[in-house]
């Protein structure tokens, strides 16, 4: 299993400091969310930030845009530093050919869905998506109380990845914490955002150790 910190909740004020604090952790991707103000009722940070976090980071960035036309500034994301690249099912025309141009580009491609958006939508482009984010939140702000459908989506996205016989990665992104880590697990998740969780705690690096051993109390 893989764990995301997501930079949206780090002290921007030091933000070297909490990248270099992910650095050294367990952790395995840093998680980066761009906000353009228009997909969702929040404006987070653009190229000039992600350069400057690419400068440091010794692990792959996991790039999420919740961007309307996200198809005009792939090239851009990957020379900033993205390693995966997802957009939102929401925010795409064309998602079979923005996929493609992800890939064409050398990155991960994914695929982000709302609360609302059924998996079912993605059946027919699950084979050129490497990882699908499931919110667990509504997409905009940190903080927010998780969904609890978000279990039932899971168990039927991994049995679609299964019908197709895809490698896709599961990513659950939104209110995610220790307690329910092993439970997301254990219904089929493989990648787990956390923000709030880790950057509040009061030793981030052993909560991001516990998250990790999450695997272990998915399978008691």
């Amino acid at each position: 299993m893989i764990v995301a910190p997501s930079i949206l909740s780090a002290d921007f004020a030091n933000l070297q400091r909490d990248v270099e604090m992910i650095n050294r952790s367990t952790a395995d991707w840093f998680h980066v969310d761009v906000m353009d103000g228009v997909f969702v009722p929040n404006i987070s940070f653009g190229f000039p930030v992600i350069r400057a976090i690419k400068k440091h980071v010794q692990k792959p960035m996991d790039v999420h845009l919740m961007i309307v036309q996200p198809e005009r500034f792939i090239k851009d994301f990957k020379d900033a530093g993205a390693d995966h690249l997802s957009v939102h099912y929401e925010a795409c025309t064309h998602l079979h050919r923005t996929l493609q141009e992800i890939k064409k580009h050398g990155m991960k491609a994914g695929v982000a869905i709302n609360p609302h958006t059924s998996v079912s939508l993605l059946e027919d482009v699950l084979p050129l998506i490497d990882i699908v984010c499931m919110m667990s939140v509504n997409p905009g702000f940190g903080g927010q109380k998780f969904i609890e459908g978000t279990y039932k989506k899971i168990k039927e996205l991994r049995l679609l990845i299964s019908k197709v016989n895809s490698k896709t990665l599961i990513e659950i992104d939104g209110g995610v914490d220790l307690t329910n880590a092993p439970l997301l697990l254990k219904v089929g998740a493989d990648i787990l955002v956390a923000g709030n969780t880790i950057f509040s705690s009061d030793d981030p690096m052993e909560t991001i150790a516990i998250l990790k051993q999450s695997k272990l109390a998915s399978n008691v």
